[in-house]
């Protein structure tokens, strides 16, 4: 089976594209095997759990955005 160049534009950024669109694939392979564990993890917790983990994601999130946030105040103005 011939492999399809359609989309990927023309010129020299074409080579940069479809090597990133390989890269990008084989990355997506590599991690398949254990997003499909996370998953499965996921899917056997009982419900008490899911809430308490996606409790601290939020708590994580929050963390983070403060955090940026206080980045962003300190921060002289660019220009």
């Amino acid at each position: 089976m011939a492999r399809s160049t359609r989309g990927l534009g023309a010129g020299p950024a074409r080579g940069a594209r479809a090597a990133r669109a390989r890269s990008a694939v084989r990355g997506a392979r590599r991690a398949w095997p254990y997003v499909l564990m996370a998953w499965e993890r996921w899917q056997s917790l009982s419900p008490h759990e899911k809430e308490r983990y996606k409790k601290r994601a939020r708590g994580y999130a929050e963390r983070g955005r403060k955090a940026l946030d206080s980045r962003r105040r300190r921060r002289p103005p660019r220009g």
